[in-house]
């Protein structure tokens, strides 16, 4: 992987110069350097192949299927949560975490991993969930686990032993609306700088606050080894890893101040 192109590094530091309100909005490349594998979809693993049930990821992964046969989605949740313990979040997560005792800074993560909130992220918008999250669909039960490790496949809940699921946005399920909410008082507020940090912005929900930013002449920063959906749109790019891109910028714009 390339390292930062120092010149743009310098012209986004000189930027965050004059900003006051930053957006992150970031995806499972951020987390890659944790040693998660950036996943396609809610779960990835699995790239276009059927599940050893025979079920695209997609299926296995659904609303639907949870309601249907719980076995089976848990039995996949179960293996993205395996991929998941031990690791915990890197530079990336902790540099923008720090950020805030400088900037109001507000976090847009596709990712269930939980990262950016052990980092210390506090105005963030986990938008698919995080998959330690647990809730009954029946009653008002709800745990946070470290891991799976403890849990009864599928797991019932504890006072009224109604199936419990994982507080994450699984295929053909709507987006959270208190999430919703809460993003669109954020992208109300304005931001003087947007990052898209390891995403491939495949949704329209992650690509149009970095597209809406660009159009209205708000300053935009792509930080991905590759080109996605919103690399056109973007008025700075780098092609890097996040952990060695946000160092490079840290690092860039503690100097740019001294």
């Amino acid at each position: 992987m390339s390292e930062p192109d120092p010149a743009t590094v310098a012209r986004i530091a000189d930027e965050m110069r004059r900003a006051r309100r930053l957006l992150f909005v970031t995806g499972a490349g951020i987390s890659a350097e944790s040693g998660l594998p950036t996943y396609r979809g809610i779960g990835g693993l699995y790239n276009d192949q059927a599940t050893e049930d025979h079920f695209s990821i997609e299926t296995a992964l659904s609303g639907s299927m949870l309601q249907a046969r719980p076995a089976i989605t848990w039995k996949y949740l179960h293996q993205i949560e395996c991929s998941c313990r031990g690791a915990c979040h890197n530079d990336a997560h902790a540099i923008i975490a720090e950020w805030q005792d400088r900037f109001e800074v507000c976090v847009l993560t596709q990712n269930i991993d939980g990262f950016h909130r052990s980092a210390g992220s506090r105005n963030l918008i986990e938008i698919h969930g995080d998959i330690h999250d647990l809730h009954c669909t029946r009653c008002d039960y709800a745990a946070t686990v470290t891991d799976y490790s403890a849990l009864e496949l599928p797991p019932s809940c504890p006072q009224c032993r109604a199936p419990v699921r994982p507080c994450v946005v699984l295929f053909g399920e709507m987006l959270p609306s208190d999430a919703i909410q809460h993003l669109y008082a954020e992208l109300d507020k304005g931001f003087d700088l947007v990052f898209s940090v390891g995403t491939t912005s495949v949704f329209p929900y992650i690509a149009g606050p970095v597209v809406q930013a660009s159009q209205m002449g708000i300053p935009t920063v792509e930080i991905n080894p590759t080109d996605t959906n919103v690399t056109r749109f973007v008025e700075y790019k780098l092609a890097s890893g996040a952990a060695a891109s946000l160092r490079a910028i840290k690092q860039a714009f503690q100097a740019a101040l001294s």
